[in-house]
């Protein structure tokens, strides 16, 4: 088979095992400019792979996502028999560690979600109205949702009798149940009318949270409204700038906060972890394990109870 066979074989291969792949795909075609296509796998030279990494900055990000889409392919490859070695440099340096996200405090949210606030912010927008946008912003925390999955919420996904989320097509091709508690319940109840009043299509197609004309939310206006509020409710940040609160971090604050308040409560942190990755809809545990030392609180919380469990106060 030639590299593009395989290239596609292995595209395939990875969809069929529940990953949308996007930019792995994309970044393995564009590889195809450096290298020959008809040729196969064996004739890729080191220094063609070089050429596909190098960028502007050695350390960049996008590098190492290059490197590790191609090392998996040729993971495959090799282990198809596709190819005999791998033209891959030994070692790849590493780019610096991940900003950690923001977790938002109480008071933070307070501010943001502050009805006031919110209509301030949305004064004189054309398409996405206060209500719609503080609508928005709560499933992102009441629920952890990804922004994705909030904005392609259907009248049909919403269950307000046994108050179930149903998330379809996720990051991981995945549909999932998502229970809500009862003050995002009221929510969306009260907001049912209020869309209705607004225009909004009522088929059970049409997205929860729209625009004024029905359209699917784009992430440019949201994201644009969310910077505005920020402004507006005085949420910058921690002192030095680390960096600016994101509305994904909404969906972190979500998965902290209720560590921090399991903890609390006495209750057993690593049993309870599987059910909230399973509720985040991540592919394996070790996507919400990080969550366990991403803030002080947290971290005291959890040294408070090993201290409890250590004096023999409790059980593990």
């Amino acid at each position: 088979m030639t590299l593009r066979e395989v290239i596609e074989q292995y595209i395939l291969w990875r969809q069929a095992h529940g990953a949308k792949f996007t930019t792995g795909a994309n970044l393995l075609r564009h590889f195809l400019g450096y290298a020959d296509g008809d040729a196969t796998c064996d004739a890729v030279t080191t220094t063609q792979v070089l050429a596909f990494l190098s960028g502007k900055r050695s350390l960049a990000r996008h590098r190492e996502n290059k490197y590790y889409a191609l090392a998996g392919f040729w993971r495959y490859a090799i282990s198809r028999g596709h190819a005999t070695r791998s033209p891959l440099p030994n070692s790849e340096p590493k780019s610096p560690p991940r900003t950690p996200p923001y977790i938002y405090s109480r008071d933070e949210l307070r501010r943001l979600l502050d009805p006031a606030t919110v209509a301030s912010s949305r004064r004189g927008a054309v398409q996405l109205d206060a209500v719609t946008f503080r609508t928005l912003l709560l499933l992102l925390y009441g629920a952890g949702l990804r922004f994705s999955e909030a904005t392609r919420l259907t009248l049909a996904d919403v269950d307000l009798t046994e108050d179930v989320l149903t998330i379809r097509a996720t990051k991981f091709y995945k549909n999932r149940l998502v229970p809500i508690g009862p003050q995002l319940a009221t929510v969306l109840a009260n907001y049912m009318p209020l869309r209705r009043r607004g225009g909004l299509a009522q088929g059970e197609t049409s997205f929860l949270v729209a625009n004024r004309d029905g359209t699917r939310l784009a992430s440019s206006t949201v994201q644009a409204a969310f910077d505005a509020l920020r402004r507006i409710a005085g949420v910058h940040g921690t002192a030095g700038g680390r960096q600016i609160p994101r509305l994904h971090d909404l969906r972190h604050s979500f998965a902290v906060h209720s560590l921090t308040a399991w903890y609390r409560q006495g209750a057993d942190v690593q049993r309870l972890l599987p059910v909230l990755s399973t509720y985040l809809g991540h592919s394996d545990l070790e996507g919400t394990k990080v969550y366990l030392s991403m803030t002080p609180e947290l971290l005291q919380q959890a040294s408070l109870r090993f201290a409890r469990y250590a004096g023999g106060g409790e059980n593990a």
